[in-house]
Formats: structure tokens, C-alpha cells, sequence
């Protein structure tokens, strides 16, 4: 599945869940407020803007959001809470588009786990590289992303559940070989019906995502296990990771 197939107009009507989900202030208030100090008072581009859930409310910060997205429908809604003079954004994939002059931006930034959408090695580095061209010396690149839960595979099986609830379980599909994973959603209706949704993704070790930034130009900053700076350890879920330019570049 493309990208801009998986994007479509269903999924960005049914994308915002105000104050709950991914838009709970307490998931997302740390990361505005840690990606409006890392701004630093300078220009931020988020690469996969999405249909706003964090750069409006860090352009309501006062910090100038600029983005870059691929799928026009998220875009549409985007366009509901906010125009384009307030955040301005190229049609275009992450990993090769540009927004505005190069180095013209303090803080690139990717959330919820967005740079696994890029399904290839290959594209997830040319991604680093099109945040590197976009920043000033001195200037940082922010990636929010999970740890492979390959440890929670029990030998000879290819699956981790990774929530249930009484309307809906989630689960990851693995294939080790090519370092891919599906994500498959089931919702479950009060009728009894089942509505299935999937996202593919290319996951990435830390390790891995530190040689790509190298590859670009980056050096790792900081490594945390989430927004508010708790300390990444084996044990971590997810991590936020600020990789920065020598000032010299």
C-alpha cells in the first residue's frame, strides 16, 4: 500500500479525536512545549504536517510552522483549523520535497513514528539528508519513534498484540528479513460489526537511525524515552531523539 492510498480521504475525516487518543493534552502538551524550545524562537518544518495535530498548536506558541505532505486529504483538513499564510505547506514527500530556501529553518521535526512510513532503507536516509539541506548550521532534527518489539516474539510466531480493549485490539505483523511490519486495527461497532485498518511501516533500531543521521551530517544530541525527557533505557518503548548540525556545517 502507497502512502497516498493509505492517507485518503476516509482517514483524515476520521484522523482528529479532540482531546483524547494521540490528542490528549497529556500526550500532546509535552511535545509542543519541547519542540517550541528546541525552535529556539526560530522557523520549525514538520515533515508529514498531517492534518495539524501538533504544528497548530505550536504556531499558536509563536512559533513559525512551515510543512511538507503528501496526502491532499489530510491536507483539506488541515486547511480547516488553519490557512495557509498562519502555516504554509508543500505537497510532496518527506524524504525529497522542499519547503522554502535551503537552511532556512532551525527545527525539522518527525512524530509518532512517521519516518517508518518510508518502507526503504534508502528512503529513510534521503529523508535525514532532506532534513539536513533544510536546517542551518546549529539547527536540529527531532524524530519521535518506536522500539522494535521484537522481544516480545514468542519463537516461531510472527505477531505481538499490543493493546486490547472492549471495542478494539491492535496487533504487528513482522518480517525480520526486510526489517517491515504491518499494523492491523480492529474496531469493533456496537452492532457486533468489525472494521479492519492497516499501515505498513520499515522499523529501525536506534542504532540504525544514528548511522543514517551520521550518513546526513547529524550528531545525536539527546535520546529520551518520551517528550518530557524520561531516561531511554532497554526497556523503553519509544524514544524522542534530537540530532543536531555542527554549527560548522
Amino acid at each position: 500500500m502507497r502512502q497516498d492510498e493509505l492517507w485518503d480521504v476516509a482517514t483524515a475525516l476520521s484522523y482528529d479525536t479532540p482531546g483524547t487518543g494521540m490528542f490528549a493534552p497529556e500526550v500532546l502538551d509535552p511535545a509542543v512545549d519541547r519542540l517550541a524550545e528546541l525552535a529556539g524562537g526560530g522557523r520549525a518544518l514538520e515533515f508529514a504536517i498531517g492534518t495539524g495535530r501538533v504544528a497548530v498548536p505550536l504556531a499558536e506558541r509563536g512559533v513559525p510552522v512551515t510543512g511538507i505532505e503528501l496526502s491532499q486529504p489530510m491536507l483539506d483538513q488541515l486547511r480547516t483549523k488553519a490557512d495557509e499564510t498562519t502555516i504554509p505547506v508543500t505537497v510532496g514527500d518527506m524524504a525529497t520535497a522542499t519547503a522554502g530556501l535551503p537552511g532556512s529553518f532551525q527545527l525539522v521535526y518527525l512524530v509518532f513514528n512517521t519516518i517508518s512510513n518510508l518502507l526503504t532503507q534508502a528512503e529513510q536516509v534521503t529523508c535525514f539528508r532532506n532534513a539536513a539541506r533544510h536546517l542551518a548550521p546549529g539547527g536540529r532534527f527531532v524524530i519521535e519513534l518506536g522500539v522494535p518489539a521484537l522481544r516480545k516474539l514468542p519463537p516461531g510466531q510472527q505477531a505481538t498484540v499490543w493493546k486490547t480493549d472492549t471495542d478494539y485490539i491492535g496487533l504487528d505483523t513482522y518480517d525480520p528479513l526486510i526489517q517491515h511490519l504491518v499494523s492491523h486495527h480492529f474496531r469493533y461497532t456496537e452492532d457486533g460489526q468489525a472494521r479492519l485498518a492497516r499501515s505498513p511501516h520499515r522499523y529501525i533500531w536506534p542504532a540504525e537511525l544514528d548511522l543514517m543521521a551520521q550518513l546526513a551530517g547529524f550528531e545525536l544530541e539527546t535520546r529520551h524515552a518520551d517528550w518530557r525527557g524520561s531516561e531511554f533505557t532497554a526497556e523503553s518503548g519509544s524514544h524522542v531523539s534530537v540530532y543536531r548540525l555542527p554549527v560548522g556545517a
